[in-house]
């Protein structure tokens, strides 16, 4: 008997007893069991803690990010293998791709994603706070990884990019994960898991997998732990009031099912680009992966002048969708993720039918290619129609997780809006138009009931991802019967796993726990040019006064001939009625320049070049006769690493700017950013 393993307690183990039985979806054979009978789940989740999110914690954002880099290389070069597993999931080639090299291609986003976060096991949420008058009492918002785990419940449907997509993002945030991914197509996760154990690029206890029932593991949670749960609303919502999650607070997060829509636009013809658009995502969001996706469209709003001509381009485009066995170059829809599910989805439409009536396709029989109906969990496309949507209740609470999809009219624009909302909350809706201000009125007004809206037209259509794609830079989630939860959404995602706490303190024990400069803090001033110090000698808080200039009526013309910045509060006398100048005033951008003519060090050393600028204000008129100084300060430093072996060993270094008139009054402030090379070239 071949029994997957579970991957805990940093060893592969069996679960006692033959187990759930696991069949090939295409041809009805049976492929694996699949048990977790005898595991101690309350041991799981506390090795977790102490061995994975302990170890990974030590690690800061940047070592993370290239462990997820790693690791997406790393099962790049086993996708025949992740491939030829999922074709028994009923999925095609196509479908594959998005679930597996989607799946990937998360690991190698929040990769990237490392760069917006510091060199440190934290990093800093939103600006800081002077609470004090005297400048000595401060807060700043601060977030670390929680000390617990991510026990991660997903659905059938994605069972790599369901675990890829999520554990990706705990442990870019320094926690670790248990994944509990649903049993039916637990064997394609167990095959990528083996592969990600087998690479030992995650610390151990990092990731543990759970292939069947996941027992009683939610009444072991703490308040540090997180628990993510990707499936139907009303089991989400049986998970979700377990008493020791209800009593810990221990953080839920649910991407539910939902009855996701697309409105066509009433001013969109079957002449235009966008009819043929709408079509087409339809007929894409009906047969991928068999319709069996959380962001697939279940609902179809169409002008009721155009009901009819929908339904028959609709049926025709369906029509030439071939189904069959995934591993038949012809077929582009597979099978559903089985039996079970096959007739879960015929239930459902069932309920659909007492108030709607199929236009295309059969509730009882499929043409399939290279496969067998008897054998298979196939299904044919349905289309059905449903011409009293504000009267009929079903079509808006009742999902058929499959290739099922209903055709309703509107009258008014405002009417497709209302409808819209009749889900009760959507993880994404869609609206074809050609038309920017009804775009801007269909988003506007549906925006509070979905998680995402996509608009789309002939400009985009190139580009967009499409109507079931998230992103992982996106958040993925909606309200109500989606769940209330957020995935994924790049920085935002990651700080669900972390803490968030307020320090206070004097600017000089801020800026000592978050090595990041606060103004106010205590200064470091000595001989060297602090332009002369490699990255690894500068210290937060370096500083250097410079010497003081006069700024010149001269000054002032002769920056505007070099800028050709004659903007008239620098050059016209006559013009200052009225304003707040006085008379002339010196360009903003010419004190910043003349700032940098008193802190930079002219001779070649370790500062590379300037990187650039991220703020800049200018908080008093600086006029000719003002006597400007300035405080430089090195406000936090970012480690860079190199790209190939050859590169110059480098970091980015943020320098306050800090310039000063004569009675010491703040004239501008500013962050530039150097590029500063290391002593050591190792």
């Amino acid at each position: 008997m071949n029994k997957l393993g579970n991957y805990v307690l940093g060893k592969w183990i069996n679960g006692e007893g033959e187990g759930q039985a696991l069949y090939n979806a295409v041809n009805g054979d049976i492929i694996n069991y699949a048990s977790t009978k005898g595991l101690d789940f309350g041991a799981i989740l506390e090795y977790g803690r102490k061995k994975g999110s302990a170890s990974l914690s030590k690690y800061n954002f940047h070592e993370r990010g290239r462990m997820l880099r790693a690791l997406a290389l790393h099962l790049r070069n086993h996708l025949d293998k992740f491939y030829e597993i999922s074709y028994k999931t009923g999925a095609t080639k196509a479908d594959s791709w998005i679930d597996i090299e989607g799946g990937i291609g998360n690991l190698f986003s929040y990769a990237s994603l490392r760069r917006k976060f510091p060199n440190e096991r934290f990093c800093l949420d939103g600006e800081p706070h002077m609470l004090g008058k005297g400048g000595t009492f401060m807060a700043q918002h601060i977030l670390v990884p929680k000390e617990g785990v991510a026990i991660h419940i997903n659905a059938f449907n994605f069972p790599v990019w369901g675990m890829l997509e999520k554990i990706a993002v705990n442990l870019l945030a320094g926690v670790a994960a248990v994944v509990k991914p649903a049993t039916i197509t637990s064997y394609l996760t167990e095959a990528v898991v083996r592969e990600i154990i087998n690479s030992a690029i995650l610390p151990e206890g990092s990731l543990q997998l759970i292939c069947g029932s996941a027992g009683d593991i939610l009444d072991h949670v703490t308040a540090q732990d997180v628990v993510t749960f990707t499936g139907s609303a009303s089991t989400g919502i049986k998970l979700k009031s377990n008493p020791h999650i209800l009593a810990s607070n221990t953080p839920f997060n649910m991407e539910a099912d939902s009855l996701n829509s697309i409105v066509l636009g009433d001013d969109v013809i079957p002449e235009m680009p966008e009819w043929n658009i709408f079509i087409k995502e339809v007929r894409r969001e009906m047969t991928v992966k068999a319709g069996q996706k959380c962001t697939a469209i279940r609902r179809i709003f169409v002008p009721e002048n155009r009901l009819e001509d929908v339904y028959i381009a609709l049926g025709k485009a369906l029509s030439q969708t071939h189904i069959g066995n995934p591993l038949n170059e012809k077929v582009r829809m597979g099978s559903l993720a089985g039996q079970e599910q096959r007739n879960e989805v015929k239930a459902q439409v069932q309920k659909l039918l007492a108030g709607s009536q199929i236009v295309y396709g059969s509730l009882d029989s499929v043409e399939l290619i290279d496969a067998d109906a008897k054998k298979g969990a196939f299904m044919s496309p349905l289309l059905l129609m449903n011409e009293t949507p504000f009267t009929s209740e079903a079509v808006h609470e009742v999902e058929a997780f499959g290739p099922v999809s209903t055709l309703m009219p509107y009258k008014t624009l405002d009417e497709a809006t209302q409808l819209s909302k009749k889900g009760k909350g959507s993880l994404v809706c869609s609206i074809v138009t050609a038309d920017y201000d009804k775009a801007s009125e269909f988003v506007l007004g549906a925006a509070t009931h979905h998680g995402r809206i996509l608009v789309l037209n002939a400009e985009c259509e190139k580009e967009s991802t499409g109507y079931g794609s998230p992103l992982p830079l996106l958040v993925h989630g909606g309200p109500g019967r989606a769940g209330g939860g957020e995935e994924m959404g790049g920085v935002r995602g990651v700080k669900h796993y972390m803490q968030r706490v307020a320090v206070q303190g004097s600017p000089s024990v801020v800026t000592a726990i978050t090595h990041v400069y606060q103004p106010g803090a205590i200064t470091n001033e000595n001989e060297k040019h602090p332009f002369r110090k490699y990255f690894e000698e500068l210290e937060i808080g370096d500083s250097l006064v410079t010497a003081k200039r006069t700024v010149t009526e001269a000054d002032i013309v002769n920056f505007a001939n070099v800028s050709w910045d004659h903007f008239y509060a620098h050059t016209d006398h006559t013009s200052l009625e009225g304003t707040i100048f006085e008379k002339p005033v010196a360009h903003g951008y010419f004190i910043m320049s003349a700032a940098a003519g008193l802190f930079v060090d002219a001779k070649k050393g370790p500062v590379l070049l300037n990187y650039g600028i991220e703020e800049m204000r200018f908080t008093k008129p600086v006029y000719a006769g003002t006597t400007i100084g300035v405080r430089l300060t090195v406000k936090e430093k970012i480690d860079q690493e190199k790209r190939e072996p050859t590169d110059v060993a480098k970091g980015i270094v943020k320098w306050l700017v800090e310039v000063t008139d004569q009675i010491n009054e703040l004239v501008a402030i500013g962050t530039i950013l150097t590029m500063v090379k290391k002593k050591n070239q190792d």
